[in-house]
């Protein structure tokens, strides 16, 4: 049996990159899904190509910084499919800004996305996830995508205040929806190929970020959507409040392995 059979999943930032294969995967296991983005272009292509391959999939056009927007997709995901079990909180944005770079509207507008976003969805899909496990039985899951750059340091300002703010209310929601047999967990990513993220850093930061992963390698956009389901099926009913790093060993080694690809470039320059 699919592991997400009868299943719904609301998972926004839909479009386009990990949001094409969070929702691909989770459909192809069993889930019915609510696909949201600002690209009403892309989402409805998918959610077109999901029905062709007979999956359950509807799109909305969705700011996640708009309550209001979030009140109008939940009910379309229950009218839709009669529940709600999965948060995907997946949409995000970046600006490559630095502190002395950084102007205000775009401080602002990552906040909304990075962090307003997930607490405003949140908010309003908890209620939805915890009257579905209450008639469905098993357990709800939150999964926020956040990024090594919320555990570690990066260079835009804003991406990083909220990909860590998004780690501190991933445990309050634990905290809160726990009772609900609501699960939450963050994911933390490095680099992701083929998404609008790693276009934007241009090639020399691809370049140095497979540098610093052991691995020597970004992650796929694939291998991220297996920890998304895997977090979202009941294999994962005692995980939560976890941060799980997805990073090619980044976060535990990438400095050590820096400093020795630093180390043998230094020896065979001093032959």
């Amino acid at each position: 049996m699919p592991r997400l059979s009868g299943k719904v999943a609301l998972i926004t930032g839909a479009a386009g990159g990990q949001g094409v294969a969070d929702a691909e995967l989770l459909v192809r296991e069993g889930a019915a899904v609510m696909l949201t983005d600002i690209d009403a272009t892309g989402g409805e292509a998918l959610a077109a190509r999901l029905r062709e391959r007979g999956g359950r999939a509807q799109f909305a056009i969705h700011d996640v910084a708009d309550e209001a927007a979030w009140q109008l997709v939940v009910a379309a995901a229950m009218a839709a499919f009669g529940g709600l079990h999965i948060l995907v909180n997946n949409a995000g944005t970046i600006a490559r800004q630095t502190i002395l770079n950084t102007t205000v509207e775009a401080w602002n507008r990552t906040l909304a996305v990075n962090i307003t976003g997930p607490l405003l969805g949140m908010k309003h899909c908890a209620p939805a996830i915890r009257d579905a496990v209450a008639r469905d039985g098993g357990t709800g899951s939150i999964i926020n995508i956040s990024s090594t750059a919320g555990l570690t340091a990066n260079d835009d300002a804003a991406y990083t205040a909220t990909k860590w703010a998004l780690r501190g209310l991933t445990k309050t929601a634990v905290l809160q929806f726990s009772p609900w047999n609501i699960r939450v967990n963050s994911i933390h990513p490095a680099l992701v190929a083929e998404t609008g993220f790693s276009a934007s850093g241009g090639p020399d930061f691809a370049h140095a970020a497979r540098a610093a992963i052991p691995m020597g390698r970004q992650a796929q956009p694939q291998e991220c959507a297996e920890l998304v389901l895997f977090l979202a099926s009941e294999e994962a009913s005692f995980i939560s409040g976890a941060e799980i790093a997805i990073d090619g060993g980044y976060i535990a080694a990438g400095l050590a392995n820096l400093r020795n690809r630093m180390r043998a470039e230094y020896r065979r320059n001093s032959e």
